[in-house]
């Protein structure tokens, strides 16, 4: 009787624990029949020797499919990780070379074929052939980007990351300062880089109507006192204690962002509009319409955005009060059913140089949704109103005051001639009108109302850019204080999104499900008396299928081979 041990070493010992091991059995006609058993030794305290308890039964050896031994020795590896998985491997001859650590490959890899597809490589080093650079400044760059993308961390410990965690392809040993200095760079060639990014990404853009989505947010530094860019601003994250910086993106309709922007963080949506403009004109798109939130709307901006043969979709305060706003919403006609849940109504307002064109969109989900909260509001509006009772034009109480002044509350509730505080029917009425509708307006006639509409709700993939920014990507908070760097770390996170919106895009899944499966993937250092050499673990088909629907090559299985110094003779 043979023990086989799962990592493929053979051994005569029974203290081992779980094993597979083969039985034979001869038959009256001199045949042999071998089967194979999954066993697990245990010691028997009173016989003072090891017993075998037979746990499953393979069955016959030549009647076995293999499949189902590859299956378990795989679901173990994955339990184990491959960095064990490589130890593993390592000891299974006594021959076989020393194993000497793992690193991560298949993220790294991954955003590494997608930077060097976007020509981001190539345009590095065309720059910095002009420059007095002798550090790798541009696998300094991808190595901040990708650790963005993977494990975002501090310069200070994305230089130790590199060395020790991850494989990257030219990438030996990084300083802190390579790091800062390659960041310093990336400033310096920003509009080299941007057009770069757009002229590579132009085949994702709808050419017959270039859309291209804009909006901003805010992220904060663990500082309250004001200097350079660090200001206090209307806070998107909801730290008016902090100083922040205000990041603009452009967005394409696929969700990848092509171009970034950085403001001090007092600047207002409204401000940004014509350095924008100015921005996407050097580079020549021809005719683009630019789809704005309603925080953005200036009579300014939208003159702004009509320059040089461009238009705009912009969302409208339905509150606003304006005339021509009133006059769309009030407007008779029946909503038109589209795709996506959408009922719309085109609506035009004024004559010549007046007229607006106005898309009218209502969600029926979404106009349930906010009658349902309505109600619930109210419910508990009417409660405190019973709760307070009628005061008999006795001075305001405490609870009426909160009540008046609740920002949730205090909407629905107005005050009578003797003070007393009543539900306000009106306002109530007015909310009922609004409930899941959106009102747009547009420059360009030749434009559907579907398109308008449409267009509109993909604004939510600069949204999405943002939260990915914020959590995926760890944007916030940020510890630079020079603004050349706080610059630099909006660019290097702009690029990290890039890369994995792109990835995302391709496979039509999200950047955590991609990244786990792919980071599973390691490559080994292996040390032997013929020298040292990098080995990957085998891709899954996971694996294979993510690197297929991305559009790049599997690593190669030795990434490394540096054959051993040949000794010196000794006379």
């Amino acid at each position: 009787m043979r023990a086989i041990r799962l990592d493929g070493v053979h051994s005569t010992h029974y203290d081992i624990g779980m094993y597979i091991r083969k039985i034979s059995r001869k038959n009256k006609d001199g045949s042999v029949v071998s089967y194979l058993q999954l066993a697990h030794n245990y010691w028997n305290p009173e016989a003072k020797q090891a017993r075998a308890t037979v746990l499953w039964n393979f069955g016959r050896e030549d009647q076995l499919d293999l499949d189902v031994l590859r299956g378990l020795a795989r679901s173990i590896g994955r339990y184990l990780g491959p960095e064990e998985s490589l130890r593993i491997e390592a000891k299974s001859s006594a021959d076989a070379p020393r194993f000497i650590s793992s690193r991560s490959l298949g993220g790294a890899w991954v955003l590494d074929q997608l930077w060097r597809q976007l020509g981001l490589d190539r345009l590095m080093r065309k720059l910095l052939s002009n420059r007095q650079y002798t550090l790798p400044v541009e696998r300094a760059l991808f190595t901040m980007v990708a650790n963005r993308a993977l494990e975002p961390m501090s310069k200070l410990a994305g230089a130790e990351w590199a060395g020790q965690d991850v494989w990257i392809d030219g990438v030996n040993q990084l300083e802190a300062q390579h790091l800062y200095r390659a960041m310093d760079f990336l400033v310096e060639a920003k509009a080299e880089v941007e057009l770069e990014v757009y002229s590579q990404m132009a085949n994702l853009l709808n050419l017959e109507v270039d859309l291209l989505y804009f909006d901003t947010t805010s992220t904060y530094f663990e500082v309250e006192t004001e200097d350079g860019m660090r200001r206090r601003g209307h806070s998107k994250d909801k730290r008016s204690d902090l100083t922040q910086v205000i990041i603009g993106l452009a967005v394409t309709r696929d969700g990848i962002p092509v171009r970034c922007w950085v403001w001090p963080g007092n600047t207002t949506d409204v401000n940004v509009v014509q350095e924008v403009k100015r921005d996407l004109a050097g580079w020549r798109l021809g005719r683009v319409v630019t789809v704005v939130d309603r925080g953005f709307w200036s009579e300014e901006n939208l003159q702004t955005l009509q320059r040089a043969g461009g238009h705009y979709i912009i969302g409208e305060r339905m509150r606003s009060g304006k005339a021509d706003v009133e006059a769309a919403l009030s407007r008779g006609g029946r909503f038109k059913p589209m795709r996506d849940n959408l009922e719309i109504k085109e609506v035009i307002v004024g004559d010549g140089e007046r007229r607006r064109r106005f898309v009218l969109a209502r969600n029926p989900q979404q106009a349930e949704y906010d009658k349902t909260t309505r109600d619930l509001i109210l419910a508990q509006v009417k409660e405190e109103l019973r709760r307070i009772g009628d005061l008999n034009g006795e001075p305001h109480t405490k609870a009426c005051c909160d009540l008046i002044a609740h920002p949730v509350f205090g909407r629905y509730v107005h005050t009578d001639r003797r003070g007393q505080p009543r539900l306000n029917k009106a306002k109530i009425q007015e909310e009922e009108r609004l409930d899941g509708k959106y009102l747009l307006s547009t420059s360009d006639d030749t434009l559907s109302a579907e398109d308008v509409a449409l267009g509109y709700k993909q604004l939510y993939e600069v949204e999405d850019a943002f939260r990915t920014l914020k959590t995926t990507l760890c944007l916030r908070p940020i510890y630079h204080r020079l603004e050349d760097r706080i610059r630099s770390h909006a660019l290097i996170s702009w690029l990290a999104l890039l890369l994995i919106r792109i990835a995302s895009v391709r496979t039509g899944m999200t950047w955590d499900n991609l990244r786990q499966t792919l980071e599973r993937m390691h490559v080994g250092e292996f040390e032997s008396k013929g020298g040292r050499f990098l080995r990957r673990t085998e891709s899954t088909p996971q694996q294979k299928a993510m690197f297929k629907a991305i559009g790049v090559p599997e690593p190669p299985i030795l990434l490394d081979l540096v054959p051993a110094s040949p000794r010196k003779s000794v006379n």
